[in-house]
């Protein structure tokens, strides 16, 4: 049941389910190698940002530790790209050997912004699901468990034939890649022009479609949330919007969730991030989702705006960690 945190201290009472919750998370979470030889309460908690793999792939885990992330999202590819080259082995062993990716308690993937699985017989059609595939079997490689995926956009055919759609070609290419362990994440979307997954009804509608629903799991940005009509701008909002994802999605979908506040104003579907206290969620929801013992164990995402020194994820981590600390 959600309820709001304490706005003085953490009780010791939750500072203990926080990191037994924590544990429990941490195993189920990294499933190709053991993550840390040091206390996996060190990881926690698991928060990070939207980090550049400029100069290799492997470049990206040195930026993000750099900066005290524990966790990291990353591109795999070039995002605005239909196709890469093959990511050479040697790249690949690069990422996973490296000698600090025990700091990193989590990495997700996010999918490239033109792969569209909401419509059918078009020639992107089969451009989306041959680069996505790649995407899973690149993730195979890094031994990265996630893959964020925005749904897709219908193009005007409507929400229910786009959500047909999108179960149809997830269940292609899960029947295409039967053995993989990497799980597509489906993302909330802020429904701007005909994307699909503004309101949580239509992310339930894929997963009770598709065959294999175990396969997928579910990220929820705030802002994109925030947007398509979830008032986030107060802590009483967040614990109604968690407890609507946790009735009619499910809390133990919930794999990851991005940390950004909304430029846009409530309910006007336009995908707009802000740095967290600049936009229109404001603090109090930020400090309420940290305080959270229900989200405690779930990996937070910054995709807020950054200069190339990363700084501004360095000042919005310090204060994500600051809603933890006894005052």
């Amino acid at each position: 049941m959600f309820c709001e945190g304490n706005d003085q201290n953490i009780s010791s009472e939750l500072f203990i389910l926080y990191f037994s919750f924590s544990l429990l998370r941490f195993i189920s979470f990294i499933p190709f190698f053991p993550v840390s030889k040091s206390s996996p309460t060190d990881l926690f908690p698991l928060l990070g940002s939207h980090v550049p793999t400029i100069g290799g792939v492997a470049t990206a885990i040195d930026r993000a530790v750099g900066i005290g992330c524990t966790a990291m999202q990353i591109f795999v590819k070039n995002n605005m790209q239909w196709f890469a080259k093959p990511l050479p082995d040697a790249d690949a062993k690069a990422f996973t050997e490296h000698p600090l990716r025990s700091r990193l308690g989590v990495v997700v993937a996010h999918a490239g912004y033109l792969i569209n699985l909401g419509v059918e017989g078009t020639e992107n059609h089969e451009k989306s699901l041959k680069s996505l595939s790649d995407e899973m079997l690149r993730c195979e490689q890094l031994g990265i468990r996630s893959l964020v995926l925005h749904p897709g956009s219908h193009l005007g055919a409507g929400i229910e034939a786009g959500t047909a759609c999108v179960i149809r070609n997830l269940d292609r290419l899960h029947g295409e890649h039967p053995n993989l362990k990497v799980r597509i994440t489906l993302e909330t979307t802020a429904g701007q022009g005909a994307c699909l997954g503004a309101r949580f009804e239509e992310i339930a509608a894929i997963l009770a479609g598709v065959k294999d629903p175990k396969r997928l799991e579910v990220c929820l940005d705030t802002a994109h949330a925030f947007a398509a009509g979830y008032d986030l701008s107060a802590p009483k909002g967040a614990e109604q919007t968690f407890a609507e994802f946790d009735r009619v999605i499910g809390m133990n979908r919930l794999s990851c969730l991005h940390i950004n506040d909304s430029k846009a104003k409530l309910g006007s579907r336009v995908d707009r991030h802000d740095n967290l206290g600049k936009g229109l969620i404001g603090l109090d929801t930020f400090r309420w989702i940290m305080r959270s013992p229900e989200l405690a164990t779930i990996p937070k995402i910054l995709e807020t705006p950054k200069g190339k020194d990363l700084a501004e994820d360095v000042e919005a981590m310090a204060l994500l960690r600051s809603f933890l600390q006894k005052n």
